[in-house]
């Protein structure tokens, strides 16, 4: 997949231009250049591909004749595609007939741009449903982002964990859990008042969310003063790994809690759970024995975290 220079601005939109002839591809980028950051691929199949592996684009250009995979081909796949069937796709032809967009939008392009290219024409095109897709990623992000901690809603997370389950399923892969509780944060929130305890959560989640390194996890509030944390492809002593850092973090904070029975600081208490997703088990399973372990946790002390054992793949949850 061919680049725009090195100088061009990161945080410009980046467009996709699917087609296989070489003039129009470079037509295009001169065209765009100035304003976005622009990638290019020969065919259908090479930019399926890449797009598996790759940044997304914000719009892709699509060629309606290509060798192998058409344009039409092409678009069906990315629309099939949970990770690409948000990306707009704007159709590039030279025979745009009434059959031909209506086909186009049946498989859910959003647009034509005919060819010969007028610049203007193309250009706002281009504009405007960029701009549409950027509002949209906007509104996507804060309806599933916590108002108060700006880390991920009880939303986000119910969505992340059952794709994230679905896919250990299909690969067999260990599947862990964190729930978290902040010990006797009513009693925090009596003695200093509601807007400390707003300002405790806060510090809370971001020391949570830093102790999860990798971008695969998932840190949410889950509900008052409980956080969850998603950990795809990973056994259970990763878990608690993970675990033992976000105890470490939450103490390092040193926020005094003076009726506190867990310590003169905010403490967090932590239950792990893991297992090998299959047909006969469910995310809520992994749920369960989550907050079984979380209340094993509080019974041994608080301050801490306690664990089930990890279940098989064959093992009844």
């Amino acid at each position: 997949m061919g680049c725009g220079t090195v100088e061009q601005n990161e945080n410009r939109p980046k467009v996709l231009i699917i087609d296989d002839e070489t003039v129009s591809i470079d037509v295009l980028s001169g065209l765009l250049r100035p304003f976005y950051r622009v990638v290019s691929a020969k065919s259908g199949e090479s930019a399926l591909a890449r797009l598996d592996t790759q940044t997304l684009p914000d719009l892709i250009l699509l060629d309606v004749i290509m060798p192998g995979l058409d344009g039409y081909q092409v678009c069906e796949r990315l629309k099939l595609n949970p990770r690409t069937r948000d990306i707009p796709v704007i159709f590039i032809t030279s025979n745009a007939s009434e059959e031909d967009e209506t086909r186009g939008f049946e498989v859910g392009a959003v647009d034509y741009i005919t060819k010969p290219y007028r610049p203007g024409i193309a250009l706002a095109r281009v504009r405007t449903h960029v701009e549409l897709k950027r509002r949209g990623d906007l509104l996507e992000r804060l309806a599933v982002l916590d108002g108060l901690t700006s880390i991920p809603n009880r939303r986000r997370f119910d969505q992340f964990l059952e794709y994230e389950w679905n896919r250990s399923q299909r690969h067999a892969h260990p599947f862990s859990l964190l729930l978290l509780d902040i010990d006797y944060f009513k009693m925090y929130n009596d003695l200093y008042g509601h807007a400390q305890g707003d300002a405790c959560l806060r510090r809370v989640a971001e020391a949570i969310a830093t102790s999860m390194p990798r971008a695969m996890d998932l840190a949410a509030r889950y509900g008052g003063e409980e956080f969850a944390c998603v950990l795809p492809e990973t056994h259970e002593n990763g878990a608690q790994a993970v675990a033992q850092r976000i105890l470490g973090s939450v103490r390092a904070l040193k926020i005094p809690h003076a009726h506190s029975k867990a310590g003169e600081h905010v403490t967090v208490s932590i239950g792990v759970a893991c297992m090998i997703p299959n047909t006969e088990k469910h995310p809520l399973d992994l749920i369960t024995r989550a907050d079984q372990a979380l209340y094993k946790a509080k019974r041994a002390g608080r301050n801490q975290m306690s664990t089930l054992g990890q279940v098989s793949e064959t093992e009844e949850a």
